[in-house]
């Protein structure tokens, strides 16, 4: 069983990547006005954008004003369904992206191949990108560097409550691999942080992160 999953999981690796190389080589045709903008250079950075209160619509939009940014498969489940012709297979994906210096987005995609799930929850990724608000909030550092949450923020999806609270420099991320993992995309360093409810559906718990993230600015 264990050699089934390790295999499944080099597998969507794999597409992930090839997904990448792909979208690099398509050259982009602005479609939206903000995209235009974005291609002229009337707009060049992301904090224009919110700050205007603009509408993402394309993906590239995110490429090209965050290049460095990375994408991580944070799960694949198989969702089976009996109907009159047969057993139907659909994948569900989901896919966390981020730059490790405040920025995250958290995307879902559904289809019938895997390949193409992953695909659909990438580019959703790409849509539902938030800023991170980062800062110092830990009574025991006080060094004013950008490393943690500034306050503690809570968020919640499904049956999964997260706690973030403000660590100090050189504390690390306090949590499970996973959870600091997307926290690690996001630009946290060092945090403590606490979890309730079932925290193995991981998608419950990714999008419990995305919303203590969003807190950060929603609450401050």
């Amino acid at each position: 069983m264990s050699s089934i999953v390790i295999r499944f999981s080099i597998k969507v690796n794999q597409m992930s990547r090839m997904a990448r190389r792909e979208d690099a080589e398509v050259e982009w045709k602005p479609r939206t006005t903000l995209g235009m903008m974005v291609a002229s250079g009337k707009i060049n950075s992301m904090e224009q954008i919110f700050e205007n209160g603009m509408r993402i619509q394309e993906a590239e939009i995110v490429k090209h004003l965050l290049p460095d940014v990375k994408t991580q498969v944070v799960s694949v489940d198989i969702v089976q369904k009996q109907t009159d012709a047969g057993e139907l297979t659909r994948f569900n994906a989901l896919v966390a992206l981020g730059n490790e210096t405040g920025w995250f987005g958290l995307g879902k995609g559904k289809a019938s191949q895997m390949r193409n799930a992953i695909d659909k929850a990438t580019n959703a990724t790409y849509l539902n990108v938030i800023p991170v608000k980062l800062g110092c909030g830990s009574w025991e550092c006080r060094c004013g560097q950008p490393h943690s949450v500034p306050f503690k923020v809570m968020g919640r999806g499904g049956s999964v409550t997260i706690e973030l609270i403000p660590g100090p420099r050189g504390l690390g991320i306090v949590a499970g691999e996973h959870i600091k993992n997307l926290l690690k995309l996001a630009g946290l360093k060092d945090a403590w942080s606490r979890s309730y409810g079932s925290t193995s559906t991981m998608s419950s718990t990714a999008k419990a992160i995305f919303s203590a993230l969003r807190n950060t600015f929603q609450t401050g």
